[in-house]
């Protein structure tokens, strides 16, 4: 019950197509069963008639020779069998042609025919039962030689009644076909403008309030989410559609906003957590190591120095931006090193390889550097005697893979354990490592993976993947 009533509701899409579809099918259905009706019919008649003709084409064309030879050999005493076989098949051919023939003039060939076969076997055994000869050739040439000649002519003029009939046939149907086609054409006539009006008037309905909400959309996609009147439409669905859209607008307007000013506290966060990585001890530690190296006299060194600080701090900032190249965090961890190598010159060497096709692939800003300050603090300076930092980078498929390794103290599989726990747990205990692991899963998600790996002794290794992208949406990671 519920389904028809959707489908007959007139202030709805569905029951307006519903309705427009029955007044096409309808007048549809009915030509076709009228067609449909017109082509068995005629295939009845023309069966009928055609079975008739090809049944009598099957008589035998020398029906009037085989039996006036036979009858013949028996007069002359050269055959002793009369063709009784050949008479009732004859007779039998008549009786079946009878039973399905209308035309009265066919069926009165097939009586003469039924009773010329009677006369025929009358004769034969009249024949059967005379002694002289003859006598026997006279019943011969006057009876049996008149009536095979009068069957094989009525057989001839059946055929002919048949063809006749069929063209009668052929005529009929050829002019109910007229009317009939002439209906079909005036009935399309009559509905198909009919027809047409109304899905002119169900399109505009349905496309002309659908054009004025894509309008809309598009209109809120611009920005502009203030509150408008709903679309005006007969259609429920549709009111109900644009009432929503306008609701969804107003909402979205408001979430706008209260997203804005938690935008501006999150950005005040993020700030602090940015400035707060600036490890004060490292700013210091370099500024006596450039004082030392000018009061040496190495002031090429010193130099160096400067620029690599100087190079630090402008890729540190990175114009506000979050997300930079791997070509940017490069020349970033790249200016770490050098100044550290100053301080650090004993006990640590670096190496940085990474794959040139992937350097204008994003990533989060500072995602390399507190991975290489771990090697050095945790890794280098424990251990007695130089060892080596090494950070590579490369494409594997749809994934780049960073790796920061070193040849320091290592890691007891206890003290892996306990790191690894606290870096996928957030624990502000490994603060560097743990920001990094936070800002890839929130940029990427399940797609990036974040894996570290100790031999006691002897290195530690930190490897991350990440999806192989060209471009990142700034406000991701916010």
């Amino acid at each position: 019950m519920r389904f028809f009533k959707e489908r007959f509701n007139k202030n709805t899409v569905q029951g307006k197509m519903f309705r427009l579809l029955l007044q096409m099918f309808i007048p549809i259905v009915g030509i076709l069963l009228i067609i449909f009706a017109m082509i068995l019919t005629r295939n009845i008649m023309y069966e009928s008639v055609s079975g008739n003709i090809v049944k009598a084409s099957g008589f035998n064309q020398n029906f009037k020779d085989d039996i006036d030879l036979q009858m013949y050999l028996y007069v002359s005493g050269s055959n002793d069998e009369l063709p009784w076989d050949d008479v009732s098949s004859a007779k039998a051919l008549a009786e079946e042609l009878l039973k399905n023939t209308t035309n009265p003039d066919s069926r009165k060939a097939m009586n003469n025919v039924l009773t010329l076969c009677d006369n025929l076997s009358t004769y034969m055994t009249k024949i059967e039962q005379t002694r002289s000869y003859d006598e026997r050739m006279k019943q011969l040439e006057t009876n049996i030689y008149g009536i095979t000649s009068l069957i094989e002519d009525y057989i001839y003029s059946y055929l002919y009644y048949e063809a006749g009939e069929m063209a009668r046939i052929q005529r009929q149907l050829d002019f109910w076909m007229t009317i009939e086609m002439a209906f079909i054409v005036l009935v399309m006539v009559i509905i198909t403008p009919t027809v047409l009006r109304r899905a002119v008037r169900l399109s505009r309905s349905i496309t002309d309030p659908i054009v004025e909400m894509n309008t809309r959309v598009e209109e809120i996609g611009g920005g502009d989410l203030t509150a408008h009147t709903p679309v005006e439409t007969d259609d429920v669905s549709l009111s109900l559609l644009s009432t929503g859209i306008e609701d969804m607008a107003d909402k979205l307007n408001k979430q706008i906003e209260l997203n804005r000013q938690e935008q501006i506290k999150l950005r005040d966060i993020e700030l602090s957590l940015i400035q707060a990585q600036i490890n004060p001890h490292f700013l210091y530690n370099t500024l006596d190591a450039i004082v030392w190296l000018i009061e040496i006299g190495k002031n090429d060194q010193a130099e160096q120095m400067v620029t690599s600080l100087s190079s630090y701090f402008r890729s540190f900032l990175s114009d506000g931006r979050d997300i930079v190249t791997i070509g940017e965090e490069k020349e970033h961890i790249k200016s770490y090193l050098e100044i550290q190598q100053v301080r650090y010159r004993d006990i640590m060497e670096y190496e940085i390889n990474i794959d040139p096709d992937i350097e204008q692939n994003k990533l989060p800003k500072m995602t390399l550097q507190p991975l290489v300050e771990n090697a050095i603090y945790h890794g280098l300076k424990p251990k007695r005697g130089k060892g080596k930092i090494i950070v590579t980078g490369k494409a594997v498929d749809n994934s780049i893979i960073l790796k920061v390794s070193d040849t320091g103290l290592g890691m007891s599989e206890e003290e892996l354990l306990d790191l690894k726990a606290r870096v996928l747990n957030e624990d502000t205990t490994s603060f560097g490592l743990t920001s990094a692991y936070k800002r890839l899963k929130l940029l990427y998600g399940d797609e990036c993976s974040f894996d570290i790996e100790s031999t006691p002794g002897e290195s530690t290794s930190i490897k991350m993947s990440i999806p192989r992208k060209a471009e990142i949406d700034d406000e991701t990671i916010l």
